[in-house]
């Protein structure tokens, strides 16, 4: 077994163990302030909005480039659809940080 296996393995490991922590101990914080856990929903639930809408405009062509891979209609469908909600939060977050820019110059 090679150095190079060895240092994968330790890797692979530490990143698994890195996201069940990510996971567990905000659901643990969350427990003790329920409150928490209804602004996380209301995100939640607000990404599945945004993705509904996005999946909704998207389109479902299929080019023959692609069929080799076995995309389908559905399935471009989808990826339209992440695609379109990648576009809108990225513009969000770039609308986002243009008016707090110019909202603190203004002050």
């Amino acid at each position: 077994m090679d150095t190079i296996d060895v240092a994968l393995y330790i890797s692979y490991t530490l990143t698994i163990l890195a996201a069940l922590a990510a996971i567990i101990f905000p659901l643990i914080n969350s427990i003790s302030d329920p409150k928490s856990m209804v602004k996380a929903g209301a995100g939640l639930a607000a990404l599945v909005i945004v993705f509904l809408i996005s999946w909704a405009i998207s389109g479902s062509e299929v080019l023959p480039a692609y069929a080799e891979f076995e995309v389908g209609a559905s399935l471009s469908k989808f990826i339209g659809g992440l695609l379109t909600m990648m576009y809108i939060l990225t513009g969000l977050a770039l609308g986002g940080i243009v008016y707090t820019e110019v909202s603190k110059a203004v002050k």
